[in-house]
């Protein structure tokens, strides 16, 4: 399915008034990773500006010791101090990258805004090499832009 065609999917799940904002999420996770096959791992981390720290929310894959990244660390916790899309193509060729497991190859963290704040992020692992483009970041970005609409 097209990423166009799964708009719609997107905003019907957020739109559910009789589930709460994690378990809508929840449900965007598990949406997301199974009509996008290189999405092998989706999940959100919020920020705790106050600590510097970045909170493991609603996911879908694979378990995760990272529970709490620091900013700065990681993939994630560089997003939350530039503010900007990350794309890591091969995850192998990193410095700051934190593995979560093997089997992952690539990498893409999308912030996501409320009233210009950055609150958090969406995550996605692939045990792909290079499967993410631009059309991801926009598609990505309409998703948080969407989810921003829940708090």
């Amino acid at each position: 399915m097209s990423f166009e065609g799964l708009q719609s999917g997107v905003v019907s799940i957020l739109q559910q008034e009789n589930k709460t904002r994690d378990e809508k999420l929840q449900e965007l996770c598990a949406y997301l990773s199974n009509n996008v096959a290189y999405y092998n791992w989706v999940g959100f981390y919020f920020a705790n500006h106050e600590t510097k720290t970045l909170h493991l929310g609603p996911y879908v894959g694979a378990p995760t010791d990272h529970t709490v990244i620091p900013f700065g660390k990681g993939i994630c916790g560089q997003v939350a101090e530039s503010n900007a899309n990350f794309v890591v193509p091969d995850v192998s060729a990193q410095d700051n990258y934190i593995a979560c497991s093997f089997t992952v190859k690539s990498e893409i963290v999308v912030p996501l805004f409320v009233n210009g704040v950055n609150i958090g992020q969406i995550d996605i692992d692939s045990h792909v090499l290079d499967p993410f483009s631009e059309v991801d970041e926009r598609f990505l970005e309409f998703v948080n832009q969407e989810v921003a609409k829940l708090f």
